[in-house]
């Protein structure tokens, strides 16, 4: 039977910054929410946590750049402090024959042959991406045909080195925690049209990596979620779905269930496929979330007294061909020690990395920062790793991947109401998808657009 105590105007789904946005936006229209979270904390896919009394890291999405507005308007609001991400310095690259050079910019060093088709590849996949409709991307001149071809069959065909070539296939997979081959060419191109070309999306300065927040990017997240108060649930998992005549009905693994005139789905699309729904979803929206998966990411935090490696004038960003970790970035707190260095373990690497024992795990991450930063980098206060693929709620990072065929036979059921059911996330955003931003963004306009139905009592 339903909770006769809650029976509020809209149901929302997952507590990420889309569902805790959607839900704050509703409630500030005056109308009654209620947020239901699997989970037994809120914020989705920004997670911190605590090693030692005092240190603070990092365990998910932390970074923010120019054009990120909505999550630099939050921040402020909220009263969290950004802070620029640190470029002074040298950064590092090792080749796959673990060779380790120093370069500044954005592209490594790579011989001026490589170098320049780089440069020649980025230019054209900049061109392309202008292209791409934001919106609707299945209405892209020629979107058939760039949705049919993988990213790696485009890199393969543009590139002319071997060097160049590794090079982007890194930028790939930093970029989507997968390979090349697993996402559409129409897929990169919108992504990047989202955030304003690639290189806003792979750089630091000027890019996505600019800036992050000194108390943690899960604090947008916490304190919006204390603001909402009792309205958030946790540890209520939602299992079902079911549509009537006069609104939806919510019920949890945990047997409850809530009655409400819509309801939001506000978590990835892989998990949205896992709730059973009354009756059953259309089939193009069926088949859209069967065939989005999440890109696979293990971020890895290694804790310092200090940072160490500034002495050696390096600015703690490095690349790696060798691995198992692929891009590292100085994640020091601004006031002062400990000094933390995040790394990524992306694609197949990272799922090589996972089939290993934990104890072998630490230490081949630990062994790839000692090639990068020296001795020291192997002795950690602390060392912990977060397996983002392995996260029931999540299943993998940092966003849904759509493969050739997906975008411009299913797009349209991504954004589309199914009846008194809305979709949110960071995966339905037409700007900065993928990112805190996207996520905040969705949330907000969701919750514009259901405000507008209840006001007219609209149905479904």
């Amino acid at each position: 039977m339903p909770d006769p105590s809650n029976s509020p105007d809209v149901i929302v789904v997952g507590a990420g910054l889309a569902g805790l946005m959607a839900a704050r936006g509703l409630r500030r229209h005056g109308h009654s929410v209620l947020l239901l979270e699997a989970r037994n904390r809120v914020g989705g896919r920004v997670h911190a946590t605590e090693p030692a009394a005092g240190c603070r890291v990092e365990l998910g999405g932390q970074f923010l750049g120019p054009g990120q507005d909505r999550a630099y308007a939050l921040a402020a609001e909220l009263g969290l402090r950004v802070v620029r991400t640190r470029t002074q310095g040298s950064h590092l690259m090792e080749t796959a024959a673990g060779r380790v050079r120093r370069w500044r910019g954005m592209i490594p060093r790579l011989g001026p042959a490589a170098t320049l088709d780089v440069a020649f590849a980025l230019h054209r996949f900049e061109r392309l991406a202008a292209t791409v409709h934001p919106d609707e991307p299945w209405n892209t001149p020629r979107a058939d045909r760039l949705d049919g071809l993988t990213l790696a069959g485009w890199i393969d065909r543009v590139t002319r080195t071997a060097g160049g070539r590794r090079m982007f296939r890194l930028a790939a997979s930093a970029v989507w925690a997968a390979e090349p081959e697993e996402l559409s060419l129409l897929h990169a191109l919108f992504y990047a049209r989202a955030a304003g070309g690639l290189r806003a999306v792979i750089s630091t300065e000027g890019g996505a990596q600019q800036d992050y927040l000194a108390e943690g990017a899960h604090q947008l997240a916490r304190r919006v979620a204390a603001d909402l108060g009792e309205l958030v649930r946790l540890a209520e998992p939602v299992d079902s779905l079911s549509r009537t005549d006069q609104g939806v009905r919510v019920t949890s693994r945990t047997g409850r269930c809530w009655d409400a005139r819509y309801a939001v789905v506000a978590v990835p699309p892989t998990l949205a496929a896992r709730i059973h729904y009354n009756p059953p979803l259309p089939a193009d929206r069926d088949a859209l979330l069967q065939r989005l998966p999440m890109g696979t990411v293990v971020k890895t935090v290694a804790v310092y007294p200090t940072p160490f490696w500034r002495v050696a004038g390096l600015s703690g960003q490095a690349l790696s061909l060798a691995g198992p970790i692929a891009a590292v970035a100085d994640s020091s707190p601004p006031d002062g020690p400990p000094g933390v260095l995040v790394g990524f373990v992306e694609g197949p690497a990272a799922r090589t990395h996972l089939a290993r024992p934990e104890a072998e795990r630490r230490s081949a991450a630990l062994d790839g920062l000692a090639r990068l930063f020296g001795p020291e980098a192997r002795q950690p206060l602390h060392y912990l790793e977060q397996d983002w693929s392995g996260e029931p709620f999540s299943r993998g990072g940092y966003s849904a991947l759509f493969p050739p065929g997906a975008w411009t036979q299913l797009g349209p059921a991504l954004r589309r109401p199914t009846g008194r059911i809305h979709w949110t996330g960071t995966e339905t955003a037409t700007r900065w998808y993928g990112y805190i931003d996207g996520a905040i963004r969705s949330g907000e306009q969701t919750a514009d657009t259901l405000a507008g139905l209840l006001a007219a009592g609209a149905g479904g």
